[in-house]
C-alpha cells in the first residue's frame, strides 16, 4: 500500500492549487489528489481582477490563465461605466491540463468519496486511502453557524452567429429586470464570435428556474443584437455570501479536520470569487514546515479566522444589501459603489480596503431607509458586533 504524506479529497479549485504549489515547491511529497468526475475543476469558469495578486503569485498561476482583458464595463439604470486593470479567467479544460500535467499517477478520477477523517478517505467501492493528513476541498457544506445570502447564477457559452464586437468584460449589467432581487448579467468575450453569458442574482434562497433563466439569457443576447448559433457550455451554481457567523463555533464542528475552498469558507464574502484566496491558501501550505494533520488544521484554522476578521466591513456591506430596503431596489447600493475611486473599487475586489476606502463606502447620502439600514448593519450583530 502507497503511504501518501498527503490526500486532497476532491479536485476543485482550491485542492487542485494546493496539488500544484506542492508539486512546483515540495516535489519530494507523495501527494494524492481524488476527484469524484472524469477531469479535475468540473465544469466551472474562475475570474478575478490583477490588482488580487501580488505579482510572485500571478507567475505561477500564469499557465492556468486562458483569457485576459485590459478593464471592463459596468452598466446600471443611471451609470455606465469602463474600469481600467486586468481582468482574467482560468477555464475548466486549462485548470485540468495543469493539473493533469503536473500530477500524473497522482490524480485519481472517478473516484466517489463517501466518507472523509484527517487521515483516510474512504470511496464507495470499500476502497480507503490513508496518509499523514487530509484536507477536505469537497465545496461548500451548510453550517448554522454561518448565515449566508446566496448568489445564484446560470452561465452559457455561445458561439453567435456574428462577431459580438465586445472588447471587454461586462461584469455587471444591472440595467436588466430586477426580478425581486439584486440581478445583472454578466458577459465574457472569448473570441470575436464567443461569449460566455451569465445570468446572476443576489437572493435569499440557493435555488433559480433553470428554464426561466435560459429564456432570460436568450432575451438579452436579443436585447443585445447577439444572434445566438451554439450553445458549447452551460454550468450552474450557488455561491454563499456571507451575512455573519461565529467562527469559533464553525472550526470546533471541524472537529480537526483540515479543509479548504468554500469548505473552509474562503472566498470573497460580498463577490463570491475564490481563486485569490484559494492561491494564497496554496501558497500558505506549501510554505509550513510540518503536514501533519494537527499542524495543517491549526494553520488553516488561523489561516480562516485571520480572513474572517479582515471581511468584517464586508459583511456589513452584505446585511445592508440583503436586508435593507425593497429586494427590487439592491441595485442602488451597487450603483452608488461603482461611482467610487476606480483604486478604491480594485482594492475592495482584493479584499483589502483601506480605513478611508471603507469611511468612504458608508459617507454620503445611502441608497436604502436609514433606519432599514441600521437595523441591518445590527442584525446578528450581538453587543455591536459586526461578526
Amino acid at each position: 500500500m502507497t503511504k501518501w504524506d498527503l490526500i486532497l479529497a476532491g479536485g476543485g479549485l482550491a485542492n487542485g492549487l494546493i496539488a500544484l504549489r506542492l508539486r512546483q515547491l515540495r516535489p519530494e511529497l507523495n501527494v494524492l489528489l481524488l476527484e469524484s468526475g472524469s477531469r479535475p475543476g468540473g465544469n466551472h469558469t474562475w475570474s478575478f481582477h490583477q490588482h488580487d495578486l501580488p505579482p510572485a503569485r500571478h507567475a505561477w498561476l500564469d499557465p492556468l490563465v486562458a483569457h485576459r482583458w485590459d478593464g471592463y464595463d459596468v452598466r446600471f439604470p443611471q451609470l455606465r461605466r469602463t474600469l481600467p486593470g486586468g481582468y482574467l479567467s482560468v477555464t475548466a479544460e486549462r485548470f485540468a491540463d495543469a493539473i493533469e500535467q503536473a500530477l500524473g499517477e497522482h490524480l485519481l478520477t472517478q473516484r466517489d468519496i463517501v466518507g472523509v477523517t484527517p487521515q483516510h478517505v474512504h470511496l464507495a467501492d470499500g476502497t480507503v486511502f490513508s496518509a499523514g493528513a487530509v484536507i477536505d476541498g469537497r465545496g461548500w457544506l451548510p453550517d448554522a453557524h454561518l448565515t449566508v445570502g446566496w448568489q445564484a447564477f446560470l452561465g452559457q457559452q455561445w458561439r453567435l452567429a456574428a462577431p459580438h464586437g465586445l472588447t471587454r468584460p461586462i461584469l455587471m449589467d444591472a440595467t436588466v429586470d430586477q426580478q425581486q432581487g439584486y440581478r445583472f448579467v454578466y458577459t465574457l468575450p472569448l473570441s470575436a464570435d464567443t461569449l460566455l453569458i451569465e445570468d446572476t442574482h443576489y437572493i435569499d434562497s440557493a435555488a433559480l428556474d433553470s428554464h426561466e433563466t435560459r429564456t432570460r439569457i436568450a432575451d438579452y443576447a436579443a436585447a443585445q443584437g447577439w444572434s445566438l448559433q451554439t450553445l458549447e457550455r452551460e454550468e450552474q451554481g450557488s455561491l454563499p455570501i456571507t451575512l455573519a457567523g461565529r467562527p469559533d463555533a464553525f472550526w470546533r464542528q471541524r472537529a480537526g479536520q483540515p479543509c479548504s475552498g468554500l469548505r473552509a469558507a474562503l472566498f470573497h464574502p460580498t463577490t463570491g470569487y475564490s481563486l485569490p484566496l484559494a492561491a494564497r491558501l496554496a501558497d500558505h501550505i506549501a510554505g509550513l514546515p510540518s503536514l501533519t494533520h494537527d499542524a495543517l488544521f491549526t494553520a488553516i484554522q488561523r489561516f480562516a479566522t485571520g480572513q474572517w476578521r479582515r471581511q468584517r466591513f464586508f459583511r456589513l456591506l452584505n446585511r445592508m444589501l440583503f436586508l435593507a430596503g425593497q429586494p427590487s431596489r439592491r441595485w442602488q447600493v451597487m450603483q452608488r459603489f461603482y461611482r467610487l475611486d476606480d483604486k478604491l473599487i480594485a482594492r475592495f475586489y482584493a479584499g483589502d480596503p483601506t480605513f478611508f476606502d471603507m469611511a468612504r463606502v458608508l459617507t454620503g447620502k445611502p441608497p436604502v431607509p436609514v433606519g432599514e439600514a441600521l437595523r441591518a448593519v445590527l442584525k446578528h450583530t450581538p453587543r455591536l458586533r459586526a461578526f
